[in-house]
C-alpha cells in the first residue's frame, strides 16, 4: 500500500530529460517521481535547453504520469519557453537587467514565475516583479545567509517551497520548511491535489 505523500507540494524536480545535467540520477526517471509521490502536488521542471526540440514528447510523459508540467528556464530563453504550453516556469534570474526585462515575457504568459534559488544567483530581489514567486528549496537554502536575504522580503513575495530534486533521495523538503517557519513564511500552494 503507498504511503500517504509527506509534502503539500512540490515543482521543482528534475528527471532524465535534463540529459545534460551531471547531478541528475539515471534512476530519477518521470515515473520513479510520480511511483514516490512524495508530496500531494508533484510538478517535474526539466531545464529548457534540454528539452526545447523535445518538448511535445516531455510535455506527453509528464502529463501521463498525472504530473505538474514545468520548465526551468535560463531567461535567455524567455521567449522560446514562454510559447510552450507548460503549467508554471522556475525562472533563472542573475542580477542582470535582462533577466529582470525577460521575466516579464514570461509572466505575460498568466502562468506562475517561480524565482530559482535566488540567493545562489545573485538575484536582486528588489528588482523583480511582485507577481512572482520565489523559491526557497531544499538543495541550496543552507549554503548561504538565508536570514539575511530573505527576511527583508517575506512580506513582498509569495513563496513556494521545493526539492530541487536530481536524484531519488534528494526528495525532501525537510530543511526549506525548517528555514520558510523560521522566517515566519506561509508555502503558497499553485494547483490543488
Amino acid at each position: 500500500m503507498p504511503s500517504e505523500p509527506v509534502f503539500r507540494q512540490d515543482l521543482h524536480i528534475h528527471t532524465t530529460w535534463s540529459s545534460g545535467d551531471g547531478a541528475v540520477a539515471p534512476e530519477q526517471t518521470v515515473e520513479l517521481v510520480a511511483a514516490v509521490r512524495h508530496a500531494q502536488v508533484v510538478g517535474i521542471s526539466d531545464h529548457f535547453h534540454y528539452i526545447d526540440h523535445h518538448f511535445d514528447a516531455y510535455a506527453a510523459a509528464v502529463r501521463a504520469a498525472g504530473l505538474r508540467l514545468g520548465t526551468e528556464v535560463d531567461l535567455p530563453q524567455a521567449t522560446e519557453a514562454a510559447a510552450c504550453n507548460a503549467d508554471y516556469y522556475i525562472a533563472h534570474c542573475f542580477d542582470d537587467p535582462e533577466h529582470y526585462r525577460a521575466l516579464e515575457t514570461l509572466l505575460a504568459t498568466g502562468r506562475p514565475v517561480i524565482i530559482a534559488h535566488p540567493h545562489m544567483l545573485g538575484t536582486d530581489l528588489s528588482r523583480v516583479p511582485p507577481e512572482c514567486l520565489v523559491e526557497i528549496n531544499n538543495r541550496y537554502i543552507w549554503r548561504t545567509d538565508w536570514r539575511a536575504y530573505y527576511q527583508p522580503y517575506a512580506g513582498r513575495f509569495r513563496f513556494v517551497l521545493s526539492s530541487d530534486a536530481h536524484q531519488p533521495n534528494w526528495l525532501s523538503q525537510s530543511v526549506a520548511r525548517h528555514v520558510a517557519a523560521e522566517l515566519g513564511i506561509e508555502e503558497t500552494l499553485l494547483f490543488t491535489p
